[in-house]
């Protein structure tokens, strides 16, 4: 009898131990799945590909992007949608990067300053978002914004947001970035949005010139649909017309030449106008006197 109760009591604790060996186990997986803090869960697997990211990006070009919520570097929240009205500028980048985002950003800064001095300072803005959910914060954000000199102002803004937010505008803007031994591999990408927050143009690159980037802005500016139908559409279309880049000075300037040319072009009209309205004048004198000097002078009355 003592032997069958042992043999029960065996058989309990084996069977004990193998369901806290199962627990202990599911939990090791459990915890095997969590991700380390300061690590993205929304990169894409794999290795990045050059050439289906860019066919990825160029295929966003049309596309109205989302209407997605993130936090500026005072923690305030700041919606896609507030910037509507003007075109946006997007910069994609993650505040622990060493060498490429900041470059981006020192390049951005320079043509910005340019593409304001010929376009206007309250005609678009620039936001700069950090992708590194882990990692990237408000007091990160305005970290790195300090670290490289930027100034935050109404017109540039540093955001943050979550998961959703993120992944979703990344795709709106067909931009990639894959985890890696040195943090993001992700295509150098830097997206112009219309007014309407639909994308415009894709520039490419870390260094780019400054037509790359003032140009779409300045079309998105100053272009209008139909042109001469106001005051402010005629001077919009003169502006964006005479508004070039000097590749010498490395800097936009407005073209006060055309305005002599175009002096001259009239004045130039104006007097062959007038010198043919003055030959048809006395082309026509001309005639009706000839008809008058051949009219028969009536005879002598009976």
């Amino acid at each position: 009898m003592n032997k069958k109760i042992m043999k029960k009591r065996m058989m309990t604790i084996m069977l004990a131990a193998t369901l806290c060996a199962a627990v202990v186990a599911v939990s090791s997986d459990a915890h095997a799945g969590q991700q380390a803090p300061g690590t993205i869960s929304n990169s894409y697997t794999g290795a990045l590909d050059e050439e289906k990211a860019l066919a990825l990006s160029q295929a966003a070009i049309g596309r109205a992007i989302g209407d997605y919520s993130f936090r500026d570097t005072q923690g305030n929240r700041i919606s896609l949608s507030d910037f509507r009205g003007k075109p946006l500028v997007i910069s994609l980048i993650y505040s622990s990067c060493a060498d490429v985002c900041p470059v981006i950003t020192a390049t951005l800064q320079n043509v910005d300053e340019m593409a304001r001095d010929a376009l206007g300072d309250d005609s678009y803005s620039i936001v700069t978002i950090g992708f590194d959910i882990g990692a990237d914060n408000p007091v990160q954000m305005k970290s790195f914004a300090r670290k490289y000199g930027v100034k935050i102002n109404d017109h540039w803004k540093f955001l943050s947001g979550d998961l959703l937010a993120v992944t979703a505008l990344s795709e709106d803007l067909g931009f990639q970035f894959f985890e890696s031994a040195k943090g993001f591999d992700h295509l150098t990408q830097t997206t112009i949005l219309d007014k309407n927050g639909v994308v415009f143009r894709q520039i490419y690159g870390e260094q780019f010139e400054a037509p790359h980037f003032v140009e779409p802005l300045k079309s998105l500016v100053f272009g209008t649909a139909s042109p001469f139908s106001s005051l402010s559409d005629l001077i919009n279309k003169v502006r964006l017309f005479c508004t070039i880049y000097d590749p010498t000075a490395d800097q936009y300037r407005f073209r006060y030449s055309i305005f002599f040319r175009i002096l001259v072009g009239a004045t130039v009209i104006l007097g062959m106008m007038t010198f043919l309205l003055k030959w048809l004048w006395q082309n026509h004198k001309r005639n009706q006197l000839r008809l008058r000097e051949q009219k028969p002078s009536p005879g002598p009355s009976l």
